[in-house]
């Protein structure tokens, strides 16, 4: 499990064709992709279960927590993003309330867009 931030502070600025604003990039692919948009409302949960290929959960708004195999929850809200390998087990769950876009697909790597949240 990978962290990730594509918030504002992490964005380029774009000014071509007398444009004014920032862009978060997220991810880029050739291969065939899922995407999708996912709301978990108040004590939502998408159960414990293995990536079936890898996947990015990029939070859109509100709050929740995540985990991989290990019991351990980590906090997530947004502008934050997760990324899962294929196999990877996870769940993801909210007190308050989530919208997240899904991203799957065999070819992913937010690595290359997006910078590690600290």
């Amino acid at each position: 499990m990978e962290f990730y931030k594509f918030s504002k502070d992490s964005g380029k600025r774009i000014s071509k064709f007398d444009s004014n604003f920032i862009m978060s990039r997220i991810i880029q692919t050739d291969k065939a992709t899922n995407i999708g948009c996912m709301h978990l409302d108040q004590n939502g949960i998408v159960g414990f279960h293995q990536a079936v290929v890898p996947q990015l959960l990029v939070v859109i708004t509100g709050e929740g927590y995540v985990r991989n195999d290990s019991e351990e929850y980590f906090k997530v809200q947004s502008g934050d993003a997760v990324f899962w390998e294929k196999d990877e087990w996870h769940e993801t769950k909210s007190d308050k309330g989530l919208t997240a876009i899904v991203i799957e697909s065999v070819e992913l790597n937010p690595s290359l867009f997006m910078p590690l949240k600290k």
